[in-house]
């Protein structure tokens, strides 16, 4: 019997990064989303966990203005997030789950984004007390993830990446607010402890 590597580590990340695979891109209704839930930055602290290529992280820098430090345990995702020229979002590689977290720029984040990556944290109990614990009082924790049967495919693979009705409600279990939108497949989360 083999063994088969966990997916919210760097040894399952690190190949795919590596390879340069991509994922679905920012599109205009999610950027329009985040206008109106998150609103502009002035230079506050933002945490994007699981950055990949970046995409996120200098959106949330370049057009919202938040002083954005973007995160992956992929040291791969993250050289191809740093190819970004001029001045720009911080990089860290980092695993969120084990990592040394006083290396963060900051020590709590007015805002935290978690985009494609919550469906793939092992322990989610624990990443969402983790999140707490970095997230500023009156932040936000903005999450988006797929929804566990809203695509119209047969293939197994990807009917499993979405999440179950009990990970939507652990994900918004423990927040005064909860506000969400829907996106096709995908539901946004603007979280507020």
């Amino acid at each position: 019997m083999t063994a088969t590597a966990s997916t919210a580590t760097p040894a399952y990340w690190e190949p795919l990064w590596h390879s340069r695979r991509r994922y679905r891109p920012l599109c205009q209704a999610e950027k329009q989303l985040m206008a109106e839930h998150l609103g502009p930055g002035e230079n506050r602290p933002a945490l994007d966990i699981g950055s990949g290529d970046g995409g996120l992280a200098r959106h949330l820098h370049h057009e919202l203005g938040y002083r954005t430090t973007g995160i992956d345990c992929s040291p791969s995702a993250i050289t191809l997030a740093a190819q970004d020229t001029g001045p720009g979002p911080t990089w860290q590689c980092l695993d969120i789950a084990t990592g040394d977290l006083t290396t963060l720029p900051d020590p709590a984040y007015t805002l935290i984004t978690c985009r494609l990556v919550y469906r793939w944290m092992d322990d989610k109990p624990g990443f969402l007390s983790l999140v707490r614990r970095l997230l500023a009082p009156g932040g936000t924790f903005w999450v988006v993830t797929e929804i566990a049967g809203r695509r119209t495919t047969t293939d197994p693979a990807l009917l499993g990446l979405g999440i179950s009705p009990a990970d939507a409600e652990l994900l918004t279990a423990g927040w005064s607010a909860a506000r969400t939108a829907d996106l096709d497949v995908l539901r946004c989360y603007a979280l507020r402890p």
